[in-house]
């Protein structure tokens, strides 16, 4: 049986996925619909506050998965989005949009660690 690399490809894709859905909506609630209505303080979406949650690693850890999560999961989706739209050179755009999801990860790491 021929080993395959897709569960490498498909586990990323689908935590970004996951945790896309489950935590966007959360993130538009509050700072698209809760904060500018005066439901929620502004106070909670201060320097100060997001500094602080930052600067913990848990705060870290959970920026990390908003940001890399869903990096990977969109270069996957945009892979497939080539390949629907008739360009065939599914080597090139994987090796592209996989490592522009690497970089983004990478960033996401030091930008973190610098805080």
């Amino acid at each position: 049986m021929a080993k395959s690399h897709k569960p490498i490809i498909w586990a990323p894709f689908a935590a970004g996925g996951t945790f896309s859905a489950f935590f966007s909506p959360v993130l538009i609630l509050i700072t698209g619909i809760l904060v500018p209505l005066g439901l929620l303080s502004a106070d909670v979406l201060s320097y100060s506050r997001a500094h602080d949650f930052a600067h913990g690693w848990i705060g870290k850890i959970i920026l990390f998965a908003f940001v890399a999560l869903p990096a990977w999961h969109a270069a996957h989706r945009l892979r497939i989005t080539v390949h629907d739209f008739g360009i065939r050179a599914d080597i090139l755009v994987a090796v592209v949009v996989y490592i522009a999801a690497a970089i983004a990860t990478v960033v996401a790491i030091s930008s973190l660690l610098a805080i």
